[in-house]
């Protein structure tokens, strides 16, 4: 897939403030400082389209970005904020929650994970959470550029090893960078092929 259109169509906090016109979704969320805003202008080839930051936290709503007219790509507030109160938090996570839970145009979303950092457990509370929930996810191991190409894939292999002592099977996982564009084919093929095979959208 090639994106030739992105767009900001609409921010929300919740269901019904979504953008009218009813596409596919594939939403994106992560921990602070995970690279999802870098990731997002990579994947659409614009480094303006989300806000990036070194404050984590930033995206407090629900950001609908219009793709070629086809489907939404939707930036999610991210979660795991240590230095955010307790009625932050709460605020962040029943945004989060009801778009989950609610959206009927969400095909997928897409968990971040920073590549460098071993399993956390916010991780894997969030994610145990979608499986119980039957959501269905993927991985995006994040900024892939930061260690050479065997040290990545043995941390990565790592982090799959532990989920299986969770899980029964793994979803599907990415490896990216913002940087040097890894994995921006393989992401946007998914989708697309996503988007073409499932007979409910």
């Amino acid at each position: 897939m090639k994106i030739s259109d992105a767009r900001f169509a609409g921010s929300s906090t919740k269901i019904s403030e979504k953008p009218a016109t009813k596409l596919p979704e594939f939403a994106f969320i992560g921990r602070s400082n995970v690279g999802k805003s870098s990731l997002i202008n990579m994947l659409c080839n614009n480094r303006k389209l989300a806000m990036t930051s070194a404050t984590p936290g930033k995206t407090k709503l629900v950001n609908h970005f219009i793709i070629n007219n086809e489907w939404y790509l939707v930036d999610l507030p991210g979660y795991g904020y240590a230095k955010m109160n307790q009625k932050d938090r709460q605020k962040l996570h029943d945004i989060i929650s009801n778009y989950l839970n609610f959206s009927k145009e969400m095909v997928m979303i897409f968990v971040l994970i920073d590549s460098r950092h071993d399993i956390q457990k916010v991780d894997l509370d969030f994610m145990n959470e979608l499986v119980e929930n039957e959501i269905p996810f993927g991985i995006i191991f994040t900024k892939g550029d930061k260690m050479g190409p065997v040290a990545l894939q043995r941390q990565i292999e790592k982090y799959q090893n532990n989920l299986l002592e969770h899980w029964a099977g793994l979803p599907p996982c990415f490896s990216s960078s913002a940087q040097t564009g890894l994995g921006k084919e393989e992401i946007l093929n998914y989708i697309e092929s996503v988007l073409k095979n499932d007979s409910n959208i």
